[in-house]
C-alpha cells in the first residue's frame, strides 16, 4: 500500500505542513488543512512531512532508507486494518 514514492512524495512536496493519508484504501499526501474537506475527513494520518524529517538522519534519504521507511508504514496501517 505505502510505496517509497509515497515516502519520495511526502518529503519533497511543498503543501503547507503535508501530511501522508489512507482514505478509501487510497495513499496520498494532502496539505494538513486538507483533512477538514469532506474529501478527507476520516481519512487516516500516517506520518506529517515534519515528523518524518525529523525520523530520518539526513536531507537526502537514500532509496534504502525510503523502502525501509515505506515498509514500517505500511506495516503500521495494516496492523490498524486500514
Amino acid at each position: 500500500m505505502i510505496t517509497p514514492e509515497h515516502v519520495q512524495e511526502l518529503l519533497a512536496s511543498d503543501a503547507e505542513r503535508p501530511v501522508l493519508v489512507v482514505v478509501e484504501s487510497a495513499v496520498t499526501v494532502v496539505p494538513e488543512a486538507a483533512l477538514d474537506t469532506d474529501d478527507y475527513r476520516g481519512a487516516l494520518e500516517v506520518v506529517t512531512q515534519r515528523d518524518l524529517r525529523a525520523q530520518l538522519d539526513t536531507d537526502a534519504p537514500s532509496r534504502h532508507d525510503l523502502e525501509e521507511v515505506a515498509a514500517r508504514l505500511d506495516s503500521t496501517v495494516t496492523r490498524l486494518g486500514a
